[in-house]
């Protein structure tokens, strides 16, 4: 079986083939490139690197969020267009239990968090069972320091994994029970993503057609927030 990982919800574009249990070929680009400059060429790359095809493709491994909105577009579209003609099956991700599968030899509990602005983080916490990350809450997007007091008051050894890490890096090492994952654990691995999108096809969960999957906007994008502000301020104003 043959896995096409695609992930774009955050700064990194990461892409992966997995070919049963061993890993065939990966790429990570973490630069100001746009997605839609990076994605296409990386997928192009490693399939002829690799010594495929997109026919040859099983199944596609897309991580639906949370992160950046257009990034997610990006990668969302592609994926489904990739699938679409070629009748590809989708597995969905999201973005905060591919941080957690990077941890899964880590025997402390772990926290997965990316930045949402505003001093706030989506978020969701792990603990490792059978070499796994399974995950103990749902996501959520809260105040960092909400959440670092929430993880200091358990007094329970925590691992912090993810972008966000780099923007509240002094106030998360100032707390005791909390360290922060090594830098190549701090981005979605896009050979996460194929490893869990292989568990969850064997198990048929979260597997799509083109047509009914989605991303997942935890809350309204910023521009969509701004424009209902105006409006509500135009509406209040007559």
């Amino acid at each position: 079986m043959k896995i096409l990982g695609i992930d774009t919800s955050t700064m990194a574009a990461n892409v992966a083939v997995l070919e049963n249990d061993k890993l065939i070929c990966e790429y990570s680009i973490n630069t100001k490139k746009t997605h839609s400059q990076k994605l296409m060429p990386m997928i192009e790359n490693m399939l002829k690197l690799s010594d495929m095809e997109i026919k040859d493709i099983d199944a596609i491994g897309i991580c639906i969020g949370p992160g950046s909105f257009t990034g997610l577009r990006i990668g969302m579209a592609t994926a489904k267009a990739m699938a679409h003609v070629n009748n590809i099956p989708l597995i969905g991700i999201n973005s905060l239990e591919i941080l957690g599968a990077n941890m899964d030899l880590c025997n402390k509990r772990i926290c997965s968090i990316l930045d949402a602005q505003r001093n706030q983080v989506y978020t969701c916490k792990y603990i490792i069972e059978e070499n796994k990350s399974k995950a103990i809450e749902e996501i959520n997007i809260m105040p960092i320091d909400d959440l670092l007091e929430e993880l200091s008051a358990t007094g329970e050894e925590w691992v912090i994994v993810g972008e966000a890490v780099y923007k509240y890096k002094e106030k998360i090492e100032s707390i005791t029970n909390i360290t922060i994952s090594s830098p190549a654990n701090n981005i979605t691995k896009a050979s996460s993503l194929c490893t869990i999108a292989k568990h969850k096809f064997e198990q048929n969960i979260d597997v799509h057609n083109c047509y009914d999957i989605n991303p997942m906007y935890i809350r309204k994008s910023q521009a969509e927030e701004q424009y209902e502000e105006k409006q509500k301020r135009l509406i209040d104003g007559k």
